[in-house]
C-alpha cells in the first residue's frame, strides 16, 4: 500500500497557488471597493463590464489548466525540458488569442453590454470600463499560460512573486486614478491593464531563463487545443450561467445588480481560494500518473476531498460572522446593502460543497479527464442553474432565485464528481491519455 501524499507537500503547492489564483478576482474586488464609493450606477456598470471581462478569461482557462495537465505528466516522467516547452507553446497561443480578444471585444463591447445590462446608463458605464480593460487580455492570458507550466513542474513560488507585483501595483494605482486623478470608473480599468502588463512580462522573462526553444510549434499547439476544446465547452456552461445571472439581476433593479456584483465577486474570490487545493491536486495527480503510480493518485483523490470539505466549512463560518460589516466595505448605498442578504446566505452555505467540488475538479483535470468534466458541467448548468435563473426573471424571485440556481448547479456537480472519482476510470497512467 502506497503512503499518503504528505500534507506539507500539498500545502507547499496550494498556498502560493492560492494568491496566484486570486489575482484576477482581486483586481475586480479592489475595483468594486473603490468604485462602490462612486455610487450605485458606476458599481452597476462595473458589475456588467466585470462579468463580461471575467467570462473571457474563464472561457480560456485551458491555457492554464490544460497546460498544467500536460506538463505535470511530463514532469512526473522525468522529462522537465519537454514540460517547459509546453509552456512556450501555451504562451504563443495566449498572445494570438489575446490579440483576437481585443479586436472582437472592441467590436462587441457595446452590443454585449446592452444585451447583458438592458441598455441605458448601466450599459454605457460598462462599455467605458470594458473597452479599456480589454487591452489587458493578452497579458492576462500569458499569465495564465505561465501559471500552467510552472504548476506542472511544481514551481508555485515564482508565480506567487509575479502576481504579488501586479496586484500591489493595481491596488495602489486604482484609488489614485479613480479618486485622486478623477478618472472615475475608467481609472480602475487603466490600473488593471498596467498591472497585467508587468505580471505577464515577468512570466515571459521566466521562460527565457529556462534555455529552451522559444519557437512556435504548430504540432504542440494543435495538441493543446485538442484538450482545450473540452475545457472551452465546459467554460461555456459557466459563461451561460453567470451571464444569465448578471442579466437577470440587471433587469431586477440597480440595487440588485450592485448587490449581485459584491456577492458574486466574493464568491469568485473564495472559489479560487478553494481552488488552490485543486492546483495542488492537478500537479500531484498528473505527476503520479505520469510516473505510473496509479494507486497513489487514487488515494490522494480522497485525501484532497477531505481537505476541501474542511477548508469550505472554515470559510463558510468566517463569512457568516462577517455578514454585517463586510458588505459595507464595498458600498454605502442603501439600496445595494438591502439586497445583499438575499444572496449572502446562499454564498455562505455553499462553501463546504464548493470545497469538495473544486478539489475533485483538480483531481480530474490533473488526470486529463476533461471530457467528463465538460459533460458534467453542461448537464448541471442545463438542469440546475439556468432553469432557476430564468424562472427568477419570469416570476420576480430576484436574487433569491438566482442564487437558488447556483445552489442547484453546485449540488449536481458534487454528485457527479463524487461518482466519477469513486469509479476510478479517470486514473490512466503514462504521459498521454
Amino acid at each position: 500500500m502506497e503512503e499518503r501524499v504528505p500534507a506539507r507537500r500539498v500545502v507547499g503547492l496550494a498556498a502560493p497557488a492560492l494568491v496566484v489564483l486570486a489575482a484576477e478576482p482581486l483586481y475586480v474586488l479592489v475595483d468594486t471597493a473603490v468604485v462602490g464609493h462612486l455610487g450605485a450606477l458606476p458599481l452597476a456598470g462595473l458589475a456588467v463590464g466585470g462579468v463580461l471581462f471575467t467570462q473571457v478569461a474563464t472561457q480560456l482557462t485551458f491555457l492554464s489548466y490544460g497546460t498544467t495537465a500536460r506538463t505535470a505528466r511530463l514532469f512526473g516522467a522525468g522529462r522537465r525540458r519537454e514540460a517547459v516547452e509546453e509552456g512556450v507553446q501555451a504562451t504563443w497561443l495566449a498572445l494570438a488569442v489575446g490579440a483576437l480578444v481585443i479586436v472582437l471585444g472592441q467590436l462587441l463591447a457595446g452590443p454585449a453590454a446592452r444585451l447583458l445590462g438592458g441598455g441605458g446608463e448601466v450599459a454605457d458605464n460598462a462599455v467605458a470600463w470594458l473597452r479599456i480593460a480589454l487591452f489587458g487580455a493578452p497579458f492576462v492570458l500569458v499569465t495564465m499560460a505561465g501559471n500552467g507550466w510552472m504548476r506542472g513542474v511544481q514551481d508555485t513560488r515564482r508565480p506567487l512573486r509575479y502576481v504579488l507585483v501586479g496586484n500591489a501595483i493595481s491596488a495602489v494605482l486604482c484609488p489614485i486614478l479613480v479618486h485622486g486623478a478623477h478618472w472615475g470608473l475608467e481609472g480602475s480599468a487603466v490600473a488593471n491593464v498596467i498591472a497585467q502588463v508587468l505580471s505577464a512580462g515577468l512570466f515571459g522573462k521566466a521562460l527565457r531563463s529556462e534555455r529552451v526553444s522559444l519557437r512556435p510549434d504548430p504540432r504542440r499547439m494543435k495538441a493543446q487545443l485538442g484538450l482545450g476544446r473540452d475545457l472551452v465547452l465546459r467554460s461555456l456552461a459557466f459563461q451561460a450561467c453567470f451571464l444569465s445571472a448578471a442579466s437577470v439581476a440587471a433587469r431586477t433593479s440597480v440595487g440588485a445588480v450592485g448587490a449581485h456584483q459584491v456577492v458574486l465577486q466574493l464568491w469568485t474570490f473564495l472559489a479560487l481560494v478553494l481552488d488552490s487545493l485543486a492546483i495542488a491536486a492537478q500537479s500531484i495527480v498528473g505527476a503520479a500518473l505520469g510516473a505510473e503510480r496509479r494507486e497513489q493518485a487514487r488515494r490522494f483523490a480522497w485525501q484532497v476531498t477531505g481537505y476541501g470539505l474542511w477548508f469550505g466549512v472554515l470559510l463558510g463560518a468566517l463569512f457568516a460572522a462577517l455578514a454585517g460589516p463586510l458588505p459595507q466595505v464595498f458600498t454605502t448605498d442603501r439600496a445595494v446593502l438591502d439586497e445583499i442578504p438575499h444572496a449572502w446566505w446562499f454564498f455562505v452555505g455553499l462553501q463546504p460543497i464548493a470545497g469538495v467540488v473544486f478539489a475533485l475538479d483538480g483531481v480530474l483535470l490533473g488526470a486529463g479527464d476533461a471530457a467528463f468534466l465538460r459533460t458534467a458541467t453542461l448537464a448541471s448548468a442545463a438542469l440546475g442553474f439556468l432553469p432557476l435563473v430564468w424562472a427568477s426573471y419570469a416570476f420576480g424571485w430576484g436574487l433569491v432565485g438566482i442564487w437558488s440556481g447556483l445552489s442547484a448547479f453546485m449540488v449536481l456537480r458534487l454528485v457527479l464528481v463524487l461518482v466519477r472519482t469513486k469509479s476510478g476510470k479517470w486514473a490512466r497512467v503514462g504521459t498521454t491519455w
